[in-house]
């Protein structure tokens, strides 16, 4: 049987990808842009991500990334990412994957590889390098698993433990492995990364995470910057804004989204949003749902051509 080649894979991303990157196998995302974006922010939780085509340019924490065509990216713990895609055009667009990686797959892999235990520089939380040809195949099934989705809810998962399994065995290896080695520095900030991811809303106790960290405080102020280049504080609001920007798409209002993310003052929420975003809430509100109605207008004619 001939082994898959990179544009194999290529033609089926293609296929598939959506302006809005949305898919329904949980944790994939497979998407397309035509144009070089804007400066975006995000918060990447671990994961695994391609570029199939086109180029785009990260700073994930304070590490800068150029990301282009065959290359993947790996992040080991939640991290703030700046990201821009600097080329793509209509006759060749931007196609990427980004694929969510769930750290209890990783340890349970590495239960099973009795001593394969390969161990990345600490804090170390992201690492780019060319795609190995053995993912070809298995991310080439994931991508057409959404040509049959009722095969999805069986197939889905097993196929992502494969990806991961193929991950561990190359030169991601080391970085993914930190996911599942409890007692690192990069685990232990990432444990306190994914509270602050899941309870944004919530006041926050810096002597708490460092206990859960098992860190004392100045210790685990330390290591939390050397990971996310953010102190808890300013990661947690990063976390705040994004949900924000996410709730602005939506109907609510701007009041609204503020207080659910936990701001207690609307005028603190307006300028911490401006000098993330550039914009006012009204003003990013507004041009986000416009690109939401020209998405959905894009991804219904690619889906009836």
């Amino acid at each position: 049987m001939t082994k898959p080649k990179f544009s194999d894979l290529l033609n089926v991303i293609e296929r598939r990808a959506r302006y809005d990157y949305v898919t329904p196998v949980d944790g994939l995302k497979v998407g397309r842009t035509d144009v070089p974006s804007e400066v975006g922010h995000s918060i990447y939780q671990p994961s695994f991500g391609l570029v199939a085509r086109g180029v785009k340019e990260l700073m994930v924490g304070e590490n800068p990334f150029r990301y282009a065509a065959g290359e993947s990216l790996l992040c080991a713990v939640d991290v703030p990412v700046t990201s821009q895609v600097t080329e793509a055009s209509p006759s060749a667009p931007y196609l990427a994957i980004h694929l969510e990686i769930d750290p209890a797959v990783v340890a349970d892999l590495l239960r099973e590889q009795s001593g394969y235990r390969p161990k990345a520089p600490d804090n170390l939380v992201a690492g780019k390098y060319t795609l190995d040809p053995e993912l070809f195949d298995p991310l080439m099934r994931l991508v057409s698993l959404l040509e049959r989705p009722q095969d999805i809810p069986v197939m889905a998962p097993l196929i992502k433990r494969e990806i991961v399994w193929r991950l561990l065995h190359t030169e991601h290896g080391p970085l993914l492995s930190q996911l599942a080695f409890a007692n690192g520095n990069a685990a232990r900030i990432g444990r306190a990364t994914a509270w602050i991811r899941d309870n944004y809303a919530e006041a926050l106790s810096i002597p708490d995470l460092a206990a859960q960290a098992n860190m004392s405080v100045p210790s685990f102020y330390r290591h939390f910057k050397a990971v996310t280049s953010m102190s808890p504080v300013q990661f947690q609001k990063r976390v705040r804004l994004q949900e924000a920007r996410r709730g602005l798409s939506g109907s609510s209002t701007i009041s609204a989204v503020a207080y659910d993310v936990g701001y207690e003052s609307l005028s603190q929420f307006n300028r911490d949003y401006r000098r993330l975003f550039n914009l006012t809430p009204s003003d990013d509100a507004a041009t986000l749902r416009a690109t939401l109605r020209r998405d959905l207008g894009h991804n219904r004619q690619s889906t009836s051509a």
